[in-house]
């Protein structure tokens, strides 16, 4: 069992999960008065959906329209890139 399937078995006090992007998924965060949230990589999820078919520009596209954009409430999950990849960016 992944721990993704953990979480969803346990209905971790209500949080979300993005649907097909367990293995970008990095742990639990908290907002002010939000939490706790998925916390995913947003790198990895864009490397799934290029695996999946799309074009690098499609997967920033899709990612920023249906991921991003798909709010579902207080406990929608949170996008993050890692600091040691922002790193890599900055060099």
């Amino acid at each position: 069992m992944t721990l993704v399937e953990k979480f969803r078995a346990q209905q971790y006090n209500g949080m979300m999960f993005a649907d097909g992007y367990d293995e970008a998924f990095l742990g639990i965060g908290w907002r002010f008065s939000d939490g706790p949230l998925a916390v995913y990589n947003r790198n990895k999820i864009i490397d799934i959906l290029i695996d999946e078919g799309l074009t690098e520009e499609e997967a920033e596209e899709h990612f920023q329209y249906n991921i991003i954009g798909g709010w579902v409430g207080e406990f929608t999950p949170i996008f993050m890139i890692p600091a040691e990849e922002l790193e890599e960016l900055s060099s």
